[in-house]
């Protein structure tokens, strides 16, 4: 099983929760990949990965998980590791 990291931080901002693993000023680059679409969405509705990356680093790093706010501020800390175990796997 994929070792998921510690949530850093939880907030609710507009329509998402940002359920953050890891610090985004620790990148130098964070994008919301195509790829990480499927295993969210499998997971939870409307759901989004940022992944970040340091340079000289070609190993991408999930940063965040965006719930839909509708799910609730611990269904989605729940659902946020769910989704990184499915990508880190």
């Amino acid at each position: 099983m994929a070792d998921v990291p510690d949530i850093e931080t939880v907030e609710t901002e507009d329509d998402y929760i940002h359920v953050q693993f890891r610090d985004p000023e620790q990148f130098d680059e964070i994008r919301t990949p195509d790829w990480a679409q499927n295993p969210a969405e499998s997971v939870s509705e409307g759901a989004e990965v940022r992944t970040g990356n340091t340079e000289g680093d070609d190993d991408w790093k999930v940063q965040s998980v965006l719930i839909k706010k509708s799910v609730g501020e611990e269904k989605a800390r729940e659902q946020a590791k769910v989704i990184v175990e499915k990508i880190q796997s």
